[in-house]
């Protein structure tokens, strides 16, 4: 444990509030935060209880073939659940039974990039700019012909969260995102940070180099496991619930996905024409209408901001909590209750 925790100081550093001001240009107050909804009351559940979903399902959207876990009545109001990198959709493994036996319908797929989601063409482009991300889930829920989700992810899923919630909230019952407001641009990511906010990004500079692509596709496992264990310190994951996730890395185009979106990032890689209007948007950092609650855990080693950073990006009904115990940076899989109950009390927003 002691070495873990030195390996997240070396690695990550203090966390900074600057990165707010330089990387997502905004400023915030905790005094924007409405007051606290009243918890929802679900089946208590011990994190680790579930080891699968149910037969995994398929569908054309978009330019993917996407696969899914689904649960809960067919009928039930939808919920969208997106994981983020290095992860899949076994963040989840806990939360959806609990959502599915609350009445709702719940969606998990693999993003591109991830599991056995792949692209239809072998010529279309291997973009992993954030835009092209969000929109992959709208072409998703167009495909299973839902009209308006509920929509909750962390890491690159928050991100995509607060992409569509932005960018098409009529889509959009609410939200569900850990470490509150990521929406950023290539603009943004130029603007370099002070040096102890910079050491918390040393992945993405290793990703800007061909040895860090080469070192990332011979070692995708290896550096995986390190990122769960400098993000959640506190975790106590075994091998199998590594495993279980990491056969998701496997995709032959998850390398490609994931240097793409970091050295996109960055500005070292260009974007499809096709979503530079959405990125144009994207970059004045469109406020979030819709209701949504923020979570953070205690214990988040990877780079996040203070909530009072981004409490103004949310003006429709907001609330933002704290989740104690040790809990890193993949809440939903580390406090399944919690993120469940912020899904359902959202929905009552």
């Amino acid at each position: 444990m002691e070495k873990i925790d030195q390996q997240r100081r070396h690695l990550f550093g203090a966390a900074a509030v600057t990165i707010a001001a330089a990387q997502l240009g905004m400023v915030g107050s905790a005094g924007a935060q409405a007051s606290k909804t009243k918890r929802s009351q679900l089946a208590p559940i011990k994190p680790g209880a579930n080891t699968s979903f149910a037969r995994l399902k398929q569908i054309d959207a978009g330019v993917l073939t996407v696969a899914y876990a689904e649960a809960g009545p067919a009928d039930g109001p939808p919920v969208i659940l997106l994981h983020g990198w290095p992860y899949d959709v076994y963040s989840f493994v806990d939360v959806t039974p609990l959502l599915a036996s609350a009445g709702y319908r719940v969606i998990v797929p693999y993003l591109r990039g991830y599991g056995t989601t792949r692209f239809l063409s072998n010529d279309t482009v291997r973009n992993g700019q954030p835009s092209a991300v969000a929109a992959d889930t709208i072409a998703l829920m167009d495909a299973l012909k839902i009209e308006k989700a509920l929509l909750a992810g962390f890491d690159w899923g928050a991100r995509t969260v607060n992409i569509v919630s932005a960018l098409w909230p009529e889509r959009c019952k609410a939200t569900v995102s850990v470490s509150g407001y990521l929406i950023g641009s290539q603009e943004a990511g130029k603007m370099p940070l002070p040096p102890k906010a910079e050491l918390e990004w040393w992945y993405q500079f290793y990703f800007a180099t061909e040895r860090g692509r080469l070192g990332y596709e011979k070692y995708r496992r290896e550096f995986s496991k390190l990122i769960w264990q400098v993000a959640s310190p506190r975790w106590q994951f075994d091998d199998a619930t590594f495993d279980r996730s990491a056969a998701a890395f496997d995709n032959p185009d998850h390398v490609g996905i994931v240097i793409h979106n970091y050295r996109w990032r960055l500005g070292l890689a260009e974007g499809e024409a096709k979503y530079a209007d959405l990125e144009k948007r994207l970059a004045d950092f469109p406020v979030i209408t819709v209701p949504t609650i923020t979570l953070e855990g205690d214990a988040n080693g990877a780079p996040h901001l203070d909530p009072s950073a981004y409490a103004k990006k949310f003006s429709g009904k907001y609330e933002h909590r704290t989740i104690t115990g040790g809990i890193g940076h993949n809440l939903p899989q580390e406090a399944p209750q919690a993120f469940a109950e912020a899904v359902v009390d959202v929905a009552k927003a």
